[in-house]
């Protein structure tokens, strides 16, 4: 039965967490985890490079898109962005920027002028990720917070792709459908049905006892490392396997249609249960080297009604004021088009922000016309004219005040992983 439940975590790519307390080998008298209440932290990755002048950052003019003009760019509030319902098949399922900024605009901080330093995938994905660029032993953000605020969570980091790095600090769990977070939840039962379960209540009693008894027995017996760990790993997958059964009330019946929908039910559903700090969340095919406008806005509108979806699930799961969300992209695109109608790499771009103790309706940093990063005042995050004064924000800016903003930029794990961001140049007031 255990046994079965093991096999299946190796099967779906899942980690199983120890919980904490366990420096050597799980004591039989620990009981079932606590549910973590909050908050959460989903991070939504629009994989491949997202055209900003399309959503937060509209340049109406030098041709740098081919959609609107300077007039027909939109503001709700203090963003400023760009105009797509015309141009987004209704029928797909997206939500239109005008939609999408009319229901969040007065929550969104949008930072423009975002120096990603490089501009090709790999290093670029990792950068913004973790907030170094030239590492590979860095934890994303969702990773480390995960791993500081709740390491004892059966899924305490939740990944659908992109770059997943957790620093060996914390488990990656993959779970990548609904059925399957079922199976996982209810791993004593067939086929993760609660309610055919594998043996009755008094057998499954015996059988607990059993193992409380064999754990009792070797923790008084000398071992070697390896061996403790072997065993410590068996009995906190057994205690994580009741843990997981609090997920079952939240899984939806009916599997939603869209990939972002399915990924926002598996990680609104963890932490409903309390078994899941943090996800990271991912849509492809942003990398449009040729057609550009057609892929965009076909894009573009898939990634908000995803967003859209996750924060109305969330409120109805009475998770909204517990959850905060980050969406970004491992780079822009350039501010002309190639021969393809597409556009190539560009080292600059935004990110977004939402939720609890983010002030709203805010825009920080900004681009020029052509597409170029006007620096900022760190102070005073105003925009600076003179070019060699103002500070040129990096990811390590912004994943340093991420870190200080969930709280944990001091916990030993974040200090294992530091990034070096001189006094004066952290940025002041960031989240309002």
């Amino acid at each position: 039965m255990r046994r079965d439940f093991l096999k299946l975590c190796g099967l779906a790519s899942l980690g199983v967490a120890a919980p904490v307390g366990f420096p050597d080998i799980a004591r039989a008298d620990e009981q079932v985890p606590p549910p973590y209440d909050g908050p959460f932290y989903i991070v939504f990755n629009a994989s491949g490079g997202w055209d900003t002048t399309y959503l937060m950052d509209p340049k109406g003019v030098g041709e740098v898109n081919r959609l609107y003009k300077q007039d027909d760019i939109l503001t709700e509030g203090n963003i400023h962005f760009a105009p797509t319902a015309a141009n987004i098949d209704q029928a797909s399922g997206g939500l239109s920027n005008e939609e999408f900024f009319k229901r969040y605009g007065s929550e969104l901080l949008v930072f423009n002028g975002l120096d990603y330093s490089v501009n090709n995938h790999a290093p670029c994905s990792r950068y913004m990720a973790t907030g170094k660029l030239d590492s590979l032993a860095y934890p994303t953000f969702a990773a480390l917070v995960a791993a500081c605020r709740g390491p004892e969570c059966p899924l305490a980091f939740l990944t659908f792709g992109n770059y997943s790095s957790t620093g060996n600090v914390v488990p990656m769990a993959r779970v990548p459908y609904l059925p399957t977070l079922g199976r996982i939840a209810n791993a004593d039962c067939v086929e993760g049905n609660a309610r055919s379960p594998y043996h009755d209540d008094f057998v499954n009693a015996r059988i607990e006892a059993a193992l409380k008894d064999q754990t009792d027995a070797r923790i008084s017996q000398t071992r070697l490392p390896r061996i403790e760990r072997a065993q410590s790993m068996l009995y906190a997958a057994q205690l994580n396997s009741k843990a997981l059964q609090r997920v079952t009330p939240f899984i939806p019946k009916e599997n939603p249609k869209y990939r972002l929908q399915q990924q926002a039910e598996i990680a609104l559903a963890s932490f409903k249960a309390g078994v899941c700090v943090s996800a990271n969340l991912s849509i492809g095919q942003f990398d449009s080297h040729a057609n550009n406008d057609r892929d965009q806005m076909n894009l573009i509108p898939e990634l908000l009604a995803g967003i859209d979806y996750t924060l109305r699930r969330a409120d109805k799961l009475n998770l909204r004021d517990q959850l905060v969300v980050v969406m970004q992209s491992e780079m822009g695109r350039t501010p002309n088009y190639n021969k393809g109608d597409g556009k190539d790499h560009w080292s600059i771009g935004s990110i977004m922000f939402l939720g609890p103790g983010i002030q709203g309706n805010r825009v920080i940093g900004k681009t020029d016309d052509g597409q170029f990063l006007v620096p900022i005042d760190p102070l005073s995050l105003a925009l600076v004219d003179d070019k060699d004064k103002g500070l040129i924000v990096r990811p390590e800016h912004i994943h340093l005040a991420l870190r200080e903003f969930a709280g944990i930029a001091e916990h030993p794990f974040s200090e294992k992983f530091p990034l070096v961001v001189p006094a004066e140049q952290r940025l002041q007031g960031f989240w309002g």
